[in-house]
């Protein structure tokens, strides 16, 4: 039987020099495999994503993409939504509304702008808001290795991967913490705090999340944290207009996240985006 042959890229997604940023894999033309391949292909490529790139089912959409973990399938995603409008527009892709790209995707469509060279999704609504239990802020603290005191903030920032949030100190805290030993349960944490006034950038973010077999990994750059976080940095007033975040400053990367609201209060999620392999895969 001849195998299928399908075209790969692998993308670096929220940083401008190149092999700094969150990887991500593109499958394109991807009609006709089921989750259960597409999962084997995540565990495969072994990055924190891939996506699936397929015609959209919705009129509205320019295009559909189906995102996958080392563990799962999720609704929505930053650095993915990201990584694969860069491959439907190096592919070619005319999007219908010119300057704006519409991702359909398990949490709906997404609109995504083209800003010169970069590209910025529209934060999408928060699935689950406000006060974080106390157990869980407790247990988080354990794990991290801090007193319940050290923690300014919490709150619920889930925007489908279901992400909850711990403001620290400062940023200089954030980059300190260095979690010992297995977290019980399911962990999809972001941690943030602000850099002094100056600073090159506004604030450090890490996101810690439990991976295949509970694992527990940091992810080098996070759209959809970032997303979320803006909507609650922006709501309780400690960001205002815009603001750029650095993210995986611990694993050597230079992540760089430009968070806005416009006037409608909308959130915008930018960066840079680029194709740095290019490929065939065979099946």
């Amino acid at each position: 039987m001849t195998a299928r042959k399908l075209p790969v890229r692998f993308v670096d997604v929220f940083s401008k020099e190149g092999l700094s940023g969150n990887p991500l894999a593109v499958v394109c033309d991807a009609e006709g495999l089921d989750a259960e391949t597409m999962q084997k292909l995540t565990r495969w490529f072994n990055l924190s994503e891939t996506t699936f790139l397929l015609p959209p089912t919705d009129p509205g959409a320019d295009y559909r993409v189906r995102i996958f973990t080392l563990g799962r399938e999720l609704p929505f995603a930053g650095h993915p939504t990201l990584g694969t409008c860069t491959v439907f527009l190096e592919n070619g892709g005319v999007p219908k509304t010119p300057g704006k790209v519409v991702q359909e995707c398990g949490a709906g469509l997404v609109d995504i702008r083209i800003e010169g060279e970069d590209l910025a999704f529209a934060a999408p609504p928060l699935l689950k808001s406000g006060p974080v239990e106390e157990a869980l802020i407790s247990r988080a603290c354990q794990y991290l290795g801090i007193a319940r005191s050290e923690v300014i903030d919490a709150a619920w920032v889930d925007n489908g991967p279901g992400w909850f949030a711990l403001m620290l100190k400062d940023a200089a805290r954030v980059l300190e913490i260095d979690p010992k030993g297995a977290f019980d349960g399911q962990l999809d944490l972001g941690l943030v705090g602000a850099y002094p006034p100056g600073a090159e950038v506004d604030f450090e973010v890490r996101a810690l999340f439990s991976g295949a077999g509970g694992a527990i990994l940091e992810d080098p750059v996070t759209g959809s944290l970032n997303a979320s976080l803006a909507q609650w940095l922006f709501s309780t007033g400690r960001a205002t207009g815009s603001y750029t975040a650095a993210q995986g400053t611990r694993l050597d990367r230079k992540g760089r996240v430009r968070l806005s609201q416009d006037a409608t209060g909308q959130v915008w999620v930018g960066g840079a985006s680029r194709v740095q392999v290019r490929g065939e895969l065979a099946l």
